[in-house]
């Protein structure tokens, strides 16, 4: 079955997921979805992409169109996400799922109407360096005691990974610490049962927060405690400690290292080293396959369930 694919969201992270597909054998991205026209048809230009439009109707409206990958503003990937799937094709919405618990819970409602393949880019799942303490974690060798985890970035403008002023605002609960709140409780294998946080003050023209610590205990007994910030003039990205009862493993993306600054080889983890790449592979394997995927929608709902309680608690 050959797969054909509609990208929306010719940004930063969309060209990611373009690079990923070109390494996938059976996958057509046939149509492009940009807010600026002329950008957009640059970037189809270069990956041979026939269909360019600014409208993602546009897009489902082609019979041949079977899955959409959306990379587009935070705000927009519920209600694109429920129109991908009122339009019958199988859908892959960038992290994360929602801005709200309402509109991430209504994703999921639609998702079980339809049956349709609908999966959410939590991409430390698919990363080689988790992977593998995953598999310690499942063949029961290794369990976490706690996590240690910082998320920094020097984002003081509206600025995305290119360097390139953004048209919407990134926001370090909704967005952020979505990718820790579900790693952790994956990892674990147990849910969430507390969880505290507290913010810096808030940006005056952004409206955000741009510093944040959380605090996470699963139901098995295991911590997390999660930084954040906007403010990090320093290295930048998102590092793991987990802190086990065997070992201890620092994971820096794709790289993993032991307690002793050891690097760890994951490159036979899986086929490939791209951790977006491995997770589009997910999603069109669920699709040939109709499976569920890992990280599915209905996966990752108490992720949000948990983002959410956090939120009313900031904003008590």
């Amino acid at each position: 079955m050959n797969i054909k694919v509609a990208l929306a969201g010719a940004g930063a992270f969309g060209i990611k997921h373009l690079d990923g597909i070109e390494l996938i054998d059976g996958v057509e991205v046939v149509s492009l979805v940009g807010r600026e026209l002329d950008k957009t048809k640059e970037v189809a230009g270069r990956y041979g992409i026939g269909h360019v439009t600014t409208n993602l109707a546009d897009s489902l409206a082609l019979k041949e169109v079977d899955a959409v990958i959306l990379c587009t503003p935070t705000q927009m990937h519920a209600s694109q996400a429920i129109q991908c799937m009122n339009a019958g094709k199988h859908v892959q919405v960038e992290i994360p799922l929602a801005d709200s618990l309402k509109d991430a819970q209504a994703v999921a409602a639609m998702q079980k109407q339809t049956g349709l393949v609908a999966m959410c880019g939590h991409t430390r799942r698919f990363n080689p360096s988790h992977q593998y303490v995953h598999k310690k974690i499942q063949a029961g060798e290794f369990h976490i005691q706690q996590m240690d985890v910082q998320t920094f970035f020097f984002r003081r403008s509206n600025m995305n990974a290119l360097g390139q002023p953004r048209s919407w605002t990134d926001h370090l609960l909704w967005h952020h610490a979505a990718h820790t709140v579900d790693l952790f409780a994956y990892q674990c294998g147990s849910p969430i049962v507390k969880a505290n946080a507290i913010q810096g003050p808030i940006h005056p023209t952004l409206g955000i927060a741009m510093d944040m610590s959380i605090q996470l205990k699963a139901a098995n007994g295991a911590i997390c405690t999660l930084s954040l910030s906007f403010n990090n003039d320093g290295p930048l990205g998102t590092f793991f400690r987990y802190i086990g009862d065997t070992a201890t493993y620092i994971a820096r993306y794709d790289d993993l290292f032991n307690g002793k600054e050891e690097q760890i080889d994951v490159s036979k983890v899986d086929v490939s080293m791209n951790g977006i790449e491995l997770q589009d592979r997910e999603f069109f394997a669920a699709i040939r396959e109709r499976r569920e995927p890992n990280s599915s929608v209905a996966q990752v709902l108490p992720c949000y369930e948990i983002l959410h309680r956090l939120d009313q608690q900031l904003q008590a």
